[in-house]
């Protein structure tokens, strides 16, 4: 007897399980166990049965009724609750299909398309131990014993959505046939080709097009498959064999792909294509930008830049999403303090306001939410960047371009006599443009603009150093927003745990915020790729200028003596306010730790 006759003797002799799961036997048992009322099941079984009854899974048909879960309060019985409890009924593990943890080349390899559709099957894992399948209907054992003897491997099943394994069936297999396609129509040259030069120029002349429909599906995939991960970057990197491609989620760079090397090309020819780029010129870099949209039709812009590598052209795409614009300061992460103190410095009439903060901690998202709030009929809004990170329809925005030596000043002076309100600039990274935003606030408008720096203290110490006098500096600045981005629990999977004081204390903020007896921890579960984390939030430092920070400006302080008078003043530290959202049970005391200053250091 073999293993899957085994198998199938075990289930009929555990339960009388059906054949193939249908939607009388599902109904029948949901009742009996309790899950619906015994007249919720007679109701959908006594129900015409639709064109598409035929089709349509048991499950769906199911999860469509939106009954109550009866087991916890509150709660509907949704297609992925369904499919958990099934996975029980059958004695089968449950899994939720993250495509990102696929090797989708190697996947689609084991069982055609074809069959893997009819049976209602999607490989998910191979290797030493067998392949493991996701299946639609756990009570169906015929592909079982089919294949078997043909992979000649152990075969383990999983019960998973459904309507899941149909979306990624459709998704991996036609993507890898894209591949497949398009790495045999870049192989296929001219014999008589042989030195490097000649194959240069068959490259050149775009042997394999950018536009070949295999090449278009990829590309669309790559990014459908990026709004879908929530992803905020894509690279796309040329490695001597292969070409990663990796996407940025929460700050966290995962590989999620690996292309044929001879794809590359064309892939990149293709997206410098939508970014309005030279695909021509890859010897040096280029800036681009690809407005699209969503799966669910929402506009989205991602920003291209390309780099020239040792082999080939590397892609990053950022991807912006215009729902930025419009997100309150509360879900960025203010507290109701830190919005009131914000709002109270946008709101003057003129003056600097500066957001500080590396690379990625959120301040351009900051900024735009802010100019949002602002861009009323009455007011005029105008921003000078270096790129445009987002259009915008409800305000004036201009790009400097250095190739015609329109830099920031410039840029500011040219705004200057568009009657502006308030100016945004991208940030002052020089005498020159600092020169203009002090010059632009002092004459009445109000200056918004970012600097790199790892506090907000440290703003005033650099304009300083940038050559801005200190009388001015005293005269012009409101106040200064540092910040940070940490990744936020998941909400599904976070677990209480003791404090442990030695623990608590290496924050450094037990005079500032008392230590909770119970924080979360991370964990991991299927909602947040086994990361523990789903999400960021801002941490904020918001430093406002008053009469004593204006007082110990003009007499050029060290910067430890100016952050004692901000903190004196009310400024509550990044790492204070990252230990409150510990508190808040928002964030772990890792994540607190490692993307905030330490008081001690500064």
């Amino acid at each position: 007897m073999t293993r899957s006759s085994s198998e199938t003797s075990r289930l009929r002799a555990l339960k009388m399980d059906p054949v193939a799961l249908s939607l009388s036997w599902l109904l029948h048992e949901l009742a009996k166990t309790g899950m619906i009322t015994a007249a919720a099941a007679r109701s959908l079984a006594d129900r015409p049965a639709g064109k598409d009854a035929a089709i349509q899974h048991p499950l769906v048909v199911a999860a469509a009724e939106e009954w109550p879960d009866r087991r916890t309060e509150g709660r509907k019985l949704t297609l992925e609750a369904l499919t958990q409890w099934l996975a029980s009924r059958a004695r089968l593990p449950y899994l939720r299909i993250d495509p990102l943890k696929l090797d989708v080349a190697s996947l689609t390899s084991v069982v055609p398309y074809a069959y893997a559709m009819r049976t209602g099957i999607l490989p998910i894992r191979t290797g030493a131990s067998g392949v493991v399948f996701a299946v639609k209907d756990p009570f169906a054992m015929e592909w079982l014993r089919e294949l078997e003897p043909t992979l000649k491997v152990p075969l383990k099943r999983v019960c998973a959505n459904p309507l899941d394994i149909d979306r990624y069936l459709v998704e991996f297999y036609s993507v890898a046939r894209s591949i497949k396609i398009t790495r045999e129509e870049s192989l296929r040259a001219p014999t008589e080709l042989r030195n490097l030069e000649q194959l240069t120029e068959l490259s050149r002349a775009g042997k394999l097009s950018a536009e070949d429909q295999h090449v278009v599906a990829i590309v669309d995939w790559l990014l459908q498959y990026a709004f879908d991960s929530r992803a905020s970057d894509i690279h796309i990197e040329p490695r001597r064999d292969t070409g990663n491609v990796r996407f940025r989620i929460d700050g966290i760079l995962h590989e999620v792909y690996q292309l044929p090397a001879p794809v590359m090309p064309a892939i990149t020819s293709r997206i410098k294509i939508l970014g309005r780029m030279d695909i021509a010129e890859r010897r040096r870099p280029q800036d681009g930008r690809i407005r699209t949209r969503s799966p669910n039709g929402k506009e989205i812009e991602l920003r291209v830049s390309a780099l020239p590598t040792a082999f080939g052209e590397k892609l990053v795409l950022r991807i912006f999403n215009p729902d930025v614009v419009v997100q309150d300061f509360g879900r960025l992460g203010f507290s109701e303090g830190e919005m009131r103190l914000w709002r109270a410095m946008i709101d003057r009439p003129h003056g600097i306001v500066l957001v500080t903060g590396p690379t990625g901690s959120g301040k351009t998202t900051t900024l735009y939410a802010s100019l949002k709030e602002m861009a009323t009929a009455e007011v005029n809004v105008c921003t000078v960047e270096d790129p445009i990170e987002l259009i915008d329809g409800s305000f004036n925005q201009m790009q400097v371009q250095p190739s015609i030596d329109l830099n920031f000043a410039d840029g500011v002076r040219a705004l200057l006599r568009q009657d502006p309100d308030v100016i945004m600039i991208g940030e002052i990274r020089d005498r020159e443009t600092a020169d203009v935003a002090v010059q632009a606030a002092l004459t009445g408008h109000l200056v918004l603009s970012t600097l790199h720096t790892n506090d907000s203290p440290s703003a005033v110490v650099r304009l300083l150093e940038l050559g801005v006098p200190a009388y001015l500096i005293k005269a012009s600045l409101i106040g200064v927003l540092a910040q940070r981005l940490v990744r936020t629990l998941c909400p599904s999977c976070k677990t209480p745990m003791a404090m442990n004081s030695t623990y608590w204390d290496q924050l450094g903020v037990a005079d500032a915020v008392a230590m909770p007896e119970n924080v979360y921890k991370a964990v991991g579960c299927l909602e947040c790729r086994q990361t523990g984390y789903l999400g960021r939030s801002g941490v904020y430092e918001l430093m406002s200028i008053d009469a004593s920070l204006q007082a110990a400006i003009a007499t050029h302080p060290e910067l430890v003596e100016l952050r004692r008078l901000a903190i004196r003043a009310g400024m509550r530290p990044l790492r204070v306010a990252a230990a409150q959202k510990v508190v808040d049970g928002l964030t772990t005391i890792d994540e607190a730790l490692s993307l905030t200053p330490d008081p001690k250091d500064r």
